[in-house]
């Protein structure tokens, strides 16, 4: 099972099973102790460049997805040894997608959870 979560929420023991950041950038102000970070698998984050674009207004949700899925689907091998790790977990047991973004449901945490949860 794949959730997605703010990493300014407190940490759920119980829920959360394996929590991985998926910002390329260290949350603002969360110490690491607190937001109780198992994995940082960075090559899974979208570029500087694209991120950049997507915040400036300059393109739509859906282009958006569709260049962080191409980024995704030609970021080599190190990306697809990280998509395999986390849908190995996955299958294992719950994991959790974490972003300091205030809308995960419309981020790449979102387009990553379901590039995760496709076909492998």
């Amino acid at each position: 099972m794949i959730r997605l979560r703010r990493v300014y929420e407190p940490p759920d023991p119980v829920a959360d099973g394996v929590r991985v950041l998926v910002d390329r950038l260290w949350p603002r102000g969360l110490a690491k102790a607190e937001a109780q970070v198992d994995e940082w698998p960075k090559v899974l984050t979208p570029s500087a460049e694209l991120r950049k674009w997507y915040h400036s207004g300059a393109g739509s949700w859906e282009e958006f997805r569709s260049r962080y899925e191409a980024e995704l689907a030609g970021a080599g091998a190190e990306a697809e040894a990280a998509l395999a790790h986390l849908r190995a977990l996955a299958a294992a047991g719950t994991v959790t997608l974490l972003t300091a973004v205030k809308e995960p449901g419309q981020s790449h945490a979102a387009v990553l959870a379901e590039v995760l949860a496709g076909p492998s």
